[in-house]
């Protein structure tokens, strides 16, 4: 490595946020999470650190191999589907329960093991992701020299950990607000609504899109 090559990694930066401040499943649990103050660093870490790999893995060339596989993808799809699908059914009970929502009190406060599992599914069971991420991110790259794709790489990832972070520890300024009982529930419906028009999506969407 003979230098740093600032080109790829302005547009790797560049290209990594108008992927990832796009308004998802993902986006909308840590921004939650966020709000809640509830395994903030653990959430935002976790949703960075699997979007570096993912990222590494289609700048490396693992994107043109994904963008073949109809039957990986086809998984992936309805996998993510039916756990959207059931993240915003959640969303939307929520919203008829009768339970207090008071910030620090909030009964839907998800511990350590079901945070983990919901940062695990939302990131890795939309194909979105490895659509954005890894086939998209990769076949960018690959206008660059080999030597220059790390930086690249480097940019998206970069971008990814400074929205994550950002957001979820910028959420609690939004606490005030999310005190109102009915602030939560408007909440909730928002991210049910998010939730159910991405599973739509999903299932709507044709994977051969991708191959050529």
């Amino acid at each position: 490595m003979e230098g740093f090559c600032i080109a790829p990694f302005v547009e790797g930066c560049g290209t990594g946020a108008g992927l990832i401040v796009a308004i998802g499943a993902q986006n909308a649990f840590v921004l939650k999470q966020g709000i809640l103050k509830n395994y903030v660093f653990i959430t935002v870490f976790m949703c960075a650190l699997i979007d570096a790999l993912l990222i590494s893995l289609g700048v490396g060339g693992f994107g043109a191999i994904l963008a073949t596989n109809l039957t990986l993808m086809s998984i992936a799809r309805w996998g993510g589907a039916a756990f959207l699908f059931y993240y915003g059914f959640r969303s939307f009970y929520a919203v008829f329960k009768s339970e207090s929502l008071k910030l620090d009190t909030s009964p839907e406060r998800p511990d350590l093991k079901i945070s983990v599992v919901t940062i695990l599914a939302l990131s890795l069971l939309n194909p979105h992701v490895y659509l954005d991420t890894v086939i998209l991110l990769g076949s960018i790259s690959a206008q660059f020299p080999t030597s220059e794709r790390v930086f690249f790489a480097l940019g998206a990832i970069l971008a990814s950990f400074v929205w994550f972070f950002g957001m979820g520890y910028g959420a609690r300024y939004l606490a005030p607000f999310f005190q109102n009982p009915l602030s939560w529930k408007i909440l909730d419906f928002l991210i049910g609504c998010i939730m159910w028009a991405i599973a739509l999506s999903l299932l709507l969407w044709a994977p051969n899109c991708v191959c050529t």
